[in-house]
């Protein structure tokens, strides 16, 4: 593969690309269309890594932005694990990321995450759910004196920006040994804790403006992935 270049934004092609893969999901038309995969969508999903990741870093120094396309860097893989979903369609409709410090799980780490379909970009920032054993840290964190409240502090700050929604709430009652009147009741309801931002249009998408509101909207969320990394790492 070529070095990577300056990001412009993605080509309307690379939306195409995705709309077109959503309505012929299937190898014969994947492989018949792979280079423009590789040169309208690949290349400049790896550009936006390298131009949002090396901002990412004015807020947690830590953050990788490890451009591989083996699924071990930023990049999700597009091809679908099918062994146990009643989907069989081989490729996922949309090309997302996980920027992250360090070599952890990529899913079990708290991460600054992207997701670009053919009508817009989600974001989304901590982590989508805990392992058992990062549950049990979790729930102690959210009734401790000190980091209890924090918690509570960055939610309300993100619930009172306006377009942010928090996510993660698995669970009707609050589990066995906890005190169901905690102040952070709802919290420990949760078997993830992350955020979404408000939507990203194609208007940006499709120009270099992307990276500048990424980082705007990852700026307001980054207090909950320090808090996240604060229990883990």
């Amino acid at each position: 593969m070529n070095a990577i270049s300056a990001f412009p934004g993605f080509p309307q092609a690379a939306l195409d690309f995705l709309a077109n893969l959503a309505a012929n999901n299937n190898r014969e038309w994947f492989e018949a269309h792979k280079d423009t995969y590789q040169t309208q969508l690949l290349e400049p999903a790896q550009a936006f890594v390298v131009a949002l990741g090396s901002r990412l870093q004015n807020l947690a120094s830590d953050i990788d932005y490890d451009t591989s396309t083996n699924g071990r860097g930023v990049l999700m893989r597009i091809h679908r694990d099918t062994r146990f979903s009643q989907d069989k369609a081989p490729y996922k409709r949309n090309i997302s990321g996980m920027f992250r410090a360090g070599s952890h799980k990529k899913m079990e780490s708290p991460g600054f995450g992207f997701q670009l379909e053919p009508d817009g970009m989600g974001l989304i920032t901590g982590i989508f759910k805990f392992s058992p054993e990062m549950l049990t840290v979790y729930r102690n964190a959210v009734v401790n004196e000190h980091l209890g409240p924090e918690i509570a502090e960055v939610v309300a700050t993100l619930r009172a920006a306006g377009g942010y929604s928090l996510g993660g709430e698995a669970y009707k009652r609050v589990p066995a040994g906890y005190d169901a009147a905690h102040a952070n009741a709802q919290l420990l309801r949760h078997d993830g804790l992350y955020v979404f931002s408000p939507r990203l249009p194609v208007s940006d998408i499709l120009s270099p403006v992307l990276v500048d509101r990424c980082y705007e909207h990852f700026q307001k969320m980054a207090p909950l992935y320090h808090w996240l990394q604060k229990l883990y790492f």
